[in-house]
């Protein structure tokens, strides 16, 4: 059964508002701060991945618009280059954004523990039974039909915004958070700040990408997407800007380098006594909707890769009632599941994830160069065509492999243990097609 369109224009704005704002932005500005060491470099970084993801906007935009299809990361990889080079860049992804998604409900759990649990299970083990529970109950709503998964993806992403604003609503407040204990930061040179400071700004401003997994959910595509890749990046790039000023003025700059459980720290400015729960329970709401968003896209990767004869036929099987395909989201899910015992701290995680990500948004954002060529009787039809092309993706391709240089220079054993991974894909492709066939 193939997959029929469901989704609007506003539902599809949701859904990349929720792949976009996850944990990065109650967490990131920290690490951001302390590699940039000043505020002028802060808010510089902050701007310039701002401006680095309206172009990749732009590009993924027009590759919605020109290829749309389910699983449309792994399609427009295997379209452009070649299916192996595909599946070694999404079978890592698809590792890595489950680990993301274990993180993520994980530090969410620390937020929501205190109020739900008592004092003697607020542990590891009280805090791991939070987000299992969590991602097992968005489970339970995704199979119940994507029409339900997306309309609950818009509650939450209402909630998610909501969050975001309270927090920028401080920066307008006369009160300052109590002063810290400040420490001192290592200088480096600027190659590094930026290279550095990057690594978090690009993790906080990612994920709109998996928006061309939804070629086939939705109504009208070719408008859609673009639509709704430029409303939802026009909203995160206003929240992004004025709650890191929010944390600045505040907090202050030098007290930032420090903080931790940012937002609640600054709920409790604006709140007062009641900070803390109100921050709690709108953020784990927040947490909620980046897992069901992830929990909604990563599916259609192996719809992909089963089309493709990767994986087995019963990977793109989709009810026809519900539209879900129940046996990728149940692998998926028990992935994340399994994934939140293994996990190490938040910041190892964003190197990890971010080493692949900017090598698969530079990838796929080069596609736009074959597909421009390959699609040509598309232009004039209606489909979306960015301005300023080929500068634009060029300039956003350049970005994203200085910064994956960077991880390397930074972190290389790490960088080396996940191009394992990623290398570790070519045989398994092999085999996986050999035995499909």
């Amino acid at each position: 059964m193939s997959i029929k369109p469901k989704l609007g224009t506003f539902d599809l704005t949701m859904i990349v508002v929720g792949l976009v704002i996850g944990m990065g932005i109650f967490k990131t500005p920290v690490d951001v701060a302390k590699e940039t060491g000043s505020p002028a470099l802060f808010y510089m970084s902050w701007v310039l991945g701002g401006l680095v993801t309206l172009c990749g906007a732009l590009t993924y935009a027009e590759i919605g618009s020109r290829y749309p299809v389910a699983g449309g990361f792994y399609k427009v990889l295997s379209y452009g280059f070649h299916p192996a080079y595909s599946f070694m860049i999404n079978w890592t992804l698809v590792i890595s954004n489950a680990a993301s998604i274990a993180a993520v409900t994980l530090v969410g759990a620390e937020y929501i523990g205190p109020v739900l649990l008592p004092e003697t299970m607020q542990g590891e083990s009280g805090r791991k039974m939070i987000a299992i529970t969590a991602v097992i109950v968005l489970y339970i709503i995704n199979m119940l039909g994507i029409r339900l998964s997306a309309s609950s993806q818009n509650v939450l992403t209402v909630f998610k915004i909501t969050l975001v604003l309270l927090l920028c609503f401080t920066a307008f407040s006369n009160q300052v958070a109590p002063a810290m204990e400040v420490q001192a930061v290592e200088k480096h040179s600027w190659f590094y700040i930026f290279g550095a400071a990057l690594v978090p700004v690009f993790f906080t401003y990612g994920g709109y990408q998996q928006t061309i997994n939804f070629g086939s959910d939705v109504r009208d595509p070719s408008r859609s997407t673009p639509r709704a890749i430029f409303t939802g990046i026009f909203i995160i790039l206003l929240l992004y800007i004025t709650v890191n000023y929010a944390y600045v003025k505040v907090i202050g700059f030098e007290q930032l380098k420090t903080t931790n459980a940012l937002a609640a720290r600054m709920a409790a400015v604006f709140f007062g006594e009641y900070g803390f729960k109100v921050t709690s329970v709108l953020l784990f709401l927040s947490v909620l909707g980046y897992a069901n968003v992830n929990l909604l896209s990563n599916p259609r990767m192996y719809y992909a890769m089963a089309e493709d004869g990767v994986l087995p036929a019963i990977f793109k099987r989709v009810n026809s009632k519900t539209q879900v395909q129940e046996v990728a989201l149940t692998v998926f899910t028990l992935l994340t599941v399994g994934l939140l015992y293994f996990l190490s701290n938040f910041r190892s995680i964003i190197q990890y994830v971010m080493l692949f990500d900017t090598i698969g948004l530079a990838s796929a954002a080069a596609t736009i160069f074959v597909l421009r060529r390959k699609t040509c009787h598309l232009d004039g039809t209606g489909i979306y065509k960015m301005k300023l092309y080929p500068a634009v993706p060029l300039f956003f391709i350049a970005v994203y492999l200085f910064v994956t240089v960077n991880i390397f220079i930074t972190d290389w054993r790490q960088a080396i243990s996940g191009m394992g991974w990623f290398v570790a894909g070519l045989p398994i492709y092999l085999i996986m097609k050999k035995v499909n066939k």
